[in-house]
């Protein structure tokens, strides 16, 4: 039980801070009136996890970001990326007038897997944390904690839509969603200036 307690604390620890993608995840699920039509983010996004954590745990990631020139190219995609993704989330506005999604399955679809792949600060910190925390077990007991880490992300991205959609559905203006929106631009683009900082160090 060892390696299970401790893969689903530290997958706690990392997802629970307030990132790019889980601003995402409820978003999609604030504004939509059926949760369904979140479903493709909350698969996206579970299911990026699940690959990021499992390159972590088989040390490819952290091979990967050993080389300097791609590190930096992931972190100027990231940083470019992120300014368009806060652009796009500010300029977005709650529809309560209709069931339409404020954004398509494929634009969900893409925009989830680009806040999962191309964050490098959740990157290093899922290639740092769980990647070497995994070397001390082996067998079983590195299954066990690779599954208890990936079922955490699964469990909080559903959590996290479904809050979302309760909200949602206390916001009969749309005012409040509308306020959402605009913070969570601004919690993007922080990210894309830190991004930015990391950028610098490289050069």
């Amino acid at each position: 039980m060892q390696p299970i307690i401790h893969g689903f604390l530290l997958a706690l620890g990392l997802i629970l801070p307030l990132g790019v993608q889980n601003v995402f995840v409820f978003n999609q699920g604030a504004n939509h009136k059926q949760f369904k039509k979140a479903l493709p983010v909350i698969i996206t996004a579970s299911i990026c996890d699940t690959v990021l954590i499992l390159l972590a745990v088989f040390g490819v990631s952290l091979l990967i970001l050993s080389f300097s020139w791609l590190k930096m190219i992931l972190f100027v995609g990231g940083f470019f990326f992120l300014l368009f993704m806060g652009w796009s989330v500010w300029r977005s506005k709650p529809s309560k007038s209709s069931e339409a999604a404020p954004l398509p399955m494929k634009k969900q679809v893409t925009f989830a897997a680009s806040v999962s792949l191309l964050n490098p600060h959740a990157l290093l910190d899922t290639a740092g944390v769980i990647g070497t925390s995994s070397i001390v077990y082996s067998g079983a007991e590195k299954l066990g904690f690779t599954i208890a880490c990936i079922s955490v992300s699964w469990v909080w991205f559903i959590g996290l839509a479904f809050a979302g959609k309760w909200i949602g559905e206390r916001d009969g203006n749309g005012k409040r969603l509308l306020f959402i929106n605009r913070l969570s631009a601004i919690l993007i683009w922080g990210v894309a200036l830190y991004i930015a900082k990391e950028i610098i160090k490289l050069l």
